[in-house]
């Protein structure tokens, strides 16, 4: 061994081979059996429960150690400064953990309905994503922060990588509610919405409506009138589309 590192050394140098050490240095990490500032846990909590809880935490909510602590994605663990709360959600994670242990108390009042108790914990809700929002939550946020095809884009997006997991709610009424949401202000891109939510759900009289409303208040009686055809096809006795094509007549293209 010692040949082989003096090998490395006069085929690399000394100053990079120093800093080769540093590198190695940095890379060793291990879990301290006294952490520092925990405000939440039990100050004496070992590493051997430490670990596994964080792990725990990373799952629940899919993020890594610097979705919480000071340091650097990519950068190894030594790099960070875990004792510092310099990172704000550090403190968001220790009153939601504050707000989780006030959950099971309540639990605990409760009777339960089952034969055993439910418990709560992080993943209850987070279920793999750092925010716990709804699907139309998540697509109104984005819509208004970046635009609708941020907001369709993201909603591909999740779908890849959640559909299936039982993170969001994939079923029409989340693109229908979405809709609504942008045909508040822009009838042209509600469109875009229901006929993505068309595509999806083409058996649904509920978002063909959406979609047919929708090109009416975006000045297309055309494609109103046939998308209104298309919920009687599907729900003859569909009051609403019959009214509608009925207040339509003359009007557009047949």
């Amino acid at each position: 061994m010692k040949h082989r590192i003096l090998g490395i050394v006069s085929g690399i140098g000394l100053v990079p081979f120093l800093f080769f050490l540093v590198s190695l240095a940095q890379e060793r990490w291990s879990w301290p059996e006294n952490a520092k500032n925990l405000q939440v846990l039990p100050k004496d909590t070992p590493s051997s429960k430490l670990r596994p809880l964080m792990g725990s935490f990373t799952r629940a909510l899919g993020v890594r150690c610097w979705y919480c602590h000071l340091g650097q994605e990519g950068k190894p663990l030594s790099t960070y400064d875990f004792a510092s709360d310099d990172n704000p959600n550090k403190n968001r994670a220790r009153e939601m953990l504050r707000m989780l242990g006030g959950i099971e108390e309540h639990l605990k009042k409760i009777e339960p309905s089952g034969d055993k108790r439910v418990e709560a914990g992080c993943y209850t809700c987070h279920r793999g994503r750092p925010r716990p929002m709804t699907l139309e939550e998540e697509l109104g946020e984005t819509y208004r922060m970046k635009g609708l095809d941020s907001a369709l884009q993201h909603y591909a997006d999740l779908k890849e990588n959640f559909y299936g997991r039982g993170a969001y709610d994939f079923g029409e009424r989340a693109l229908n509610t979405f809709g609504y949401q942008v045909l508040a202000n822009d009838p042209t891109g509600a469109v875009r919405v229901f006929r993505l939510n068309a595509k999806e759900f083409p058996k649904s009289p509920n978002v063909w409506n959406s979609l047919a409303e929708a090109c009416l208040k975006a000045g297309d009686s055309r494609h109103a009138k046939q998308y209104y055809r298309k919920v009687l096809k599907l729900d003859p006795q569909n009051k609403n589309a019959k009214d509608m094509l009925e207040k339509l007549k003359g009007r557009g293209k047949k």
